[in-house]
């Protein structure tokens, strides 16, 4: 029997158009576009086609993009790279790089929404090691954090906010405008991980305001190790790596020019394609829902259910344990928690929206993409009631 993998919010595979504008890179066009010869002008046009490509996926200006080597980079840069600039006591427009902070002023203050990925509280760790303030903001039973909680935490010394456009477990989208709105009344920067929203729901950053915003080629059908982050027009940021200056003097270190190039292709087809395909996820996410509430009588609890949630993203609460569920139905692919030390993001957000270890321990994260197939919804379904009624005798 043929793999069902429907564990999009993992990795995506790369899809074919993306692997034929890749491959001349490879050999053909292997060159660094610094490099002075004509054949290099032809791997320097063809990183900015790539960064056309995400700004027309993002709504915006090319030169707005900078590429990095993943999601983790680009919220490690979007985040640390405005610590090094920001300083308590100031407005955000000053430009005086504070790394560490002086422990004569006030510590700056950070505001970081508890169900963020596992990079953005990494760096928000390391924003309390050069001495800011972080405090995290708690979500409801849903997975929705509230723009009052946020708000109701603003002190004279905030300076960042981050927060994720939506949720990769729950899938709950995040209302990012309403805080973009309100922070840039306080002169407060805000971060947004989109990691997660890229290619399942249309993207304008005009539209979210936010400050920067990262996202990542692997979650949009394009290779590993190649990601972007958009910093708008304007904002600065300080490096934080060192080396031969790259990307308008964000990033160091030779370009990856096979992986920009495939982000590029990969990020024209989303756009081409996000719209149509929010639809067919949506549909594909209800086929699976209710063949799961039909076959198993009601022993299923969809999570976050009548919350904005992105279309292709289900997490359930199943009759039995989850880990010995994927393996009695091992030709399916899915999500489930792991409790071991420290969590994993899945075992962490279902905590903090209130779920038991008993409940966590029950729960599957389904996230279905552009290959699947309402036959491998429907054999999935047949799987997984098949081993859901043995691991019950």
């Amino acid at each position: 029997m043929s793999l069902i993998y429907l564990d999009f919010n993992r990795t995506t595979p790369v899809a074919p158009s993306v692997i034929d504008a890749m491959q001349a890179f490879w050999t053909t066009h292997f060159m660094l576009p610094s490099q002075s010869h004509v054949h290099a002008s032809a791997v320097n046009e063809a990183i900015e086609n790539a960064r056309e490509g995400v700004s027309l996926l993002l709504g915006c200006d090319p030169f707005e993009v900078v590429f990095t080597s993943g999601g983790t980079e680009a919220n490690n840069l979007g985040i640390l790279g405005a610590a090094m600039i920001c300083r308590a006591g100031e407005d955000s427009t000053d430009l005086v790089p504070r790394f560490p902070c002086n422990r004569h002023e006030p510590a700056p203050h950070a505001l970081i929404s508890e169900i963020e990925s596992e990079a953005v509280l990494a760096s928000a760790n390391q924003l309390r090691l050069l001495g800011w303030e972080v405090e995290t903001v708690p979500c409801d039973s849903f997975g929705t954090v509230s723009v009052g909680e946020f708000q109701s935490r603003f002190r004279e010394t905030t300076r960042l906010t981050c927060l994720q456009l939506a949720n990769p477990v729950l899938g709950t989208i995040q209302r990012v405008r309403e805080l973009a709105d309100l922070c840039h009344n306080h002169d407060i920067r805000v971060h947004c991980d989109a990691t997660a929203a890229v290619g399942r729901i249309p993207i304008d950053v005009n539209h979210l305001r936010v400050d920067t915003l990262s996202l990542t080629a692997h979650m949009i059908y394009g290779p590993k190790g190649v990601g972007a982050l958009f910093v708008r027009r304007g904002l600065d940021l300080h490096p934080i790596s060192f080396g031969e200056s790259r990307e308008m003097g964000l990033r160091a270190g030779s370009e990856n020019v096979p992986g920009i190039v495939g982000l590029g292709a990969a990020a024209s087809l989303t756009a081409r394609c996000v719209d149509e395909a929010k639809s067919t996820l949506s549909e594909l996410s209800d086929r699976l829902i209710d063949g799961l509430r039909s076959t198993l009588d009601g022993r299923v609890t969809v999570l976050s259910e009548h919350c904005q949630r992105l279309p292709n993203t289900i997490a359930i609460e199943m009759g039995c344990e989850a880990r010995r569920l994927q393996k009695a139905a091992r030709h399916i692919v899915v999500a489930s928690a792991q409790s071991n030390h420290p969590p994993d993001e899945m075992t962490r957000v279902l905590r903090a929206i209130g779920r038991t270890e008993k409940q966590i321990g029950r729960t599957l994260r389904f996230s279905v993409g552009w290959t699947t197939s309402r036959e491998q919804i429907d054999k999935a379904v047949d799987l997984l009631a098949e081993a859901s009624e043995c691991l019950s005798l």
